[in-house]
This record gives structure tokens, sequence and C-alpha cells, in this order.
């Protein structure tokens, strides 16, 4: 294989659409190297019932690949999967995709001022430049129980879902309650011969707006401007959610309001709404969008347990009150690690630096694009880049004109590497950490994966996504340090 130009990791929302820009930009050199054997991503690797985006589809999508075909407002993930195939094989990105490639190690060459790029398969590719695109949560994290490993039936992590389990008529145990607990238990509860679903901490609902597109309504969509008007009104509405995010978390107020009358419609029994009530403020933790998971669990067949667990045995789990639950299958909604993504990996910078030292304080980048020490890197949805309240594809697109703007400012310098100044980087955290201590993720009453183990949030962004797209669509050249 011939040595590329750049190496794009991961085949994701973030990777494809870094290839399509690439090729826009006159940039063909460049090689996507994918761990599995087919792209997608999360939406690849998500399999578990009732699967579906908790953000409008018209808005989670490509700016410049707009899809009026979309089945419902939220698709479910296998539309997804499609849209990201359909864009791969359009902008000629397939070709460029390397599967079965998972890479073990980055290494920068002081003298050469190139990146070699090591797979699990022994090979190492010599690069300019490589972009990371791996994304945050894909990792699957597991709870720290006692004899989890004990247990005799099939036990898997939603993320990885085993679809060899037949769960009918099973008793089945649900272990935490995210974002995707709220999708797959509406769906597994029917058939199940009884569901009990053990929370630690309980989410705040907003009712989901879901509804399928009429053929006559594709039809419209499909009419010059008409998709893209409807997308501007979603990513305005779902903008206007960020004020109680970024402004002060006093203004989450009315979101709070919805989300007391939505659970007070859904659950009638006051025991069971009282177990349902969180006691921090909304917005702390994700939010979720779910008009099926409080029905759910007022079923006679679902029971909810809020003891926390304190043993896993060979067929059951026992709580904290003492009580054992008899239990043929686990399921794991237990989100994912979130740091370890990249602080695991063995990436060596300029001089031999190791991502975990130059991270010992905290994970930290600039914009969360860049990071010090490591030129010629490239993170998307690196660092405080994560959002509570609209599409983090806007996000990555942003962050992608900013990197070929970063190849750009290398042609026009004739330099081989950029790297972002130390002190830029210091102070674009410090004034992020001023802004984001006071806001409704540290200051909300909870503890969640957004924060670090020393409380500091290394996930949001703390301000409006316009903000964003406007800070990233120029990149400062005094802010870097070119390599020649």
């Amino acid at each position: 294989m011939a040595e590329p130009g750049l190496v794009i990791v991961g085949s994701g929302f973030a990777g494809i659409c870094m290839a399509i820009k690439l090729k826009e930009a006159g940039h063909h050199d460049f090689v996507i190297l994918e761990k599995a054997a087919e792209l997608g991503g999360t939406w690849r690797d998500n399999t578990y019932p009732g699967c579906a985006c908790d953000v409008p589809s018209h808005m989670y999508s490509y700016s410049f690949e707009l899809n009026p075909g979309w089945s419902r407002m939220f698709a479910p993930r296998e539309e997804i999967q499609d849209y990201l195939r359909s864009c791969a094989d359009k902008y000629g990105v397939t070709p460029h995709i390397r599967y079965g490639k998972s890479v073990t190690a980055l290494e920068y060459d002081d003298e050469r001022h190139a990146w070699s790029v090591t797979t699990d398969d022994g090979e190492t590719l010599r690069t300019n430049a490589v972009v990371s695109a791996i994304g945050a949560l894909h990792i699957p994290k597991f709870p720290e129980i006692a004899g989890r490993e004990s247990f005799a039936g099939p036990a898997f992590h939603s993320a990885e879902w085993d679809h060899s389990a037949d769960l009918t008529g099973k008793r089945v145990a649900v272990i935490g309650t995210g974002a995707s607990t709220a999708q797959f238990v509406p769906q597994i509860a029917p058939a199940a011969g009884h569901v009990t679903v053990f929370q630690r901490t309980a989410p705040w609902l907003h009712p989901k707006p879901d509804f399928a597109f009429s053929p006559r309504v594709r039809r419209l969509l499909r009419l010059p401007g008409a998709a893209r008007m409807l997308r501007y009104a979603i990513y305005w509405a779902l903008e206007s959610r960020a004020l109680g995010f970024a402004v002060h978390p006093s203004l989450m107020k009315a979101h709070e309001r919805l989300a007391l009358r939505h659970l007070e419609a859904q659950v009638p029994d006051p025991g069971l709404r009282r177990a349902l009530t969180p006691g921090y403020l909304i917005g702390c933790k994700r939010v979720i969008i779910s008009s099926d998971y409080y029905p759910t669990l007022t079923r006679d067949d679902v029971t909810l347990v809020t003891d926390e667990i304190t043993e896993i045995r060979e067929h059951s789990i026992v709580d904290a009150a003492g009580v054992e639950h008899e239990t043929d299958v686990i399921v794991y909604g237990t989100g994912f690690k979130v740091v370890d993504a990249l602080a695991d990996r063995r990436i060596l910078g300029r001089g031999g630096l190791t991502i975990q030292d130059a991270w010992k304080d905290g994970v930290e980048a600039y914009y969360g694009i860049t990071t010090a020490g490591f030129p010629n890197l490239f993170f998307l949805l690196g660092p405080n880049t994560g959002l509570g309240h609209n599409s983090v594809v806007f996000m990555i697109e942003s962050q992608v004109d900013y990197v070929v703007e970063c190849l750009r400012l290398l042609s026009r310098a004739r330099a081989r590497a950029l790297e972002v100044r130390p002190e830029t980087q210091r102070a674009f955290n410090r004034r992020l950490r001023a802004r984001l201590d006071p806001l409704v993720w540290n200051a909300g009453g909870c503890r969640s994966w957004y924060l670090d183990e020393h409380g500091v949030n290394r996930t949001i962004w703390p301000g409006f996504t316009f903000e964003y797209w406007a800070r990233t669509r120029k990149v400062q050249p005094g802010a870097y340090e070119l390599i020649f």
C-alpha cells in the first residue's frame, strides 16, 4: 500500500464527513482505517431493539446532503446506517476505507515530521497527518458489582446486544437507566416474562415528538428548499434549548415543568412517580426523549428497583434491601467509557510525549481539535465538543472545516506540520472552565459522565453551536507553531 498523505481513524459520521470534505478540497491522498468490517460507527455497533436517533433526522444528517426521504422524525438506526453508506458511495469515499484495521499506536517522528500509524495486524503506515474520528461513546462501561462474572445466564451490554439470547418468557434484569435503556425496555417488555429495571439515579424525560412522514410529506420535502427550511426550523428550535444550558441554570425551569407534566401524565401511581422524580436540576445529566418508557414501567410485568445492587449471583441479583431477584438474563444499559476512548491508546507526540502525560491533569484540547505536543494530529468530537441540546453532526462539520483550513494554512506556508501553542491551549481552556463551572452540568446537583474524576467537565461545549461554528470558521495562524 502506498504511503497516504493523511490517515483518518474511524468511519462513522465524523470519519465519512472528513473524507468527503478532503476530496472536495482536492485532497485525495488519504485512507480511512476502520476496525470493523463495515462503516457506520455508533449506528453499526448499536443493534439493540428500538435503537434510534434522539435528535430529529433532518438535523442529524449532513448539511450538504439533506435527505427528504427520512421515514420518521426520529430515524431508526437502520436508516441512519443506510444514509451513511449512501453518502460514502455518492462522494467516492468507499474506495478509501480499509476494513479490519484497528489502530494500536500513533507515533510522531521528530526528524521526518511525520506520523507512524500501526494497526493490530502489524502493518505500519507513514503519513503527514492523522485525524482521529473514533468518537467518544463506543467503549462499553460495566459497573463494579461483586459477583458480576459468576452470573450463569446470558449477560451483555446494550451496545453489544446478544441477538442469540431469546428473551421470550425470561426474567430479564436491566441495569442502568440511560438513553439506550429508555429505547430498548419498551421493546423487550411485551415478550419477556418479567423485566426488572435497576435504577441508580432517575433520569429526566421529555416526550418524544416522533411521527412517520407520509409519502405526501416526503414528496413535498423534495421540492426545492423544503428540506432546508425544515432543517433550519429544527435547528433553531433545538438551539433555543441552549439558553438554560449556556446562560443560567435557572432558565432550565421551563424544561423541568415539561418533564414533570410528562411524568404525571404517564405515571398515575404516586409511589412510582416519586421513584422516577430526579433529585437534581434537569440538564445536569443527559435529558432522555421518550414517550413509551414511563408507560412500560407501569406494566404489571415490569418492576423498578431503586435500591443499590450489592451482589450478582449465579441466577439472581441481590439489592441493598436484601431482596434477591431471580434472573435469567442481564442487560447492562450502563453507558460508555468516555475519556478512556483516547487516553487508553498508545499515542506518542513530539519528543516521545505520551498522550497520558499530556493529559495527566485532565483531557483538554484547543476547540477540542488540536493538542499541544502533537503536531498534525486532529481530533473530531474531541474534549468539550459534546452537546446537551443539538446535533453533534453540526459540530462535526464545523471541526472538519477547521481541519481543512489547517491543511490550507500548511500548504500556504509550505510548512510540514503545525502544533497548537501550549499557552494558547491553556488560555482557551481557562476561559472554558470559567464558563462551564457555574452552569447546570456542575451546578445542577448530580454526578454524570460529563465530569471526570475531579469533577471537571471535559465533555460538553458550554455555549450555542452557532458560536462554536463562528469561532472555528477561520484558523488563527498565531495560535499555532509552524514546523518546517
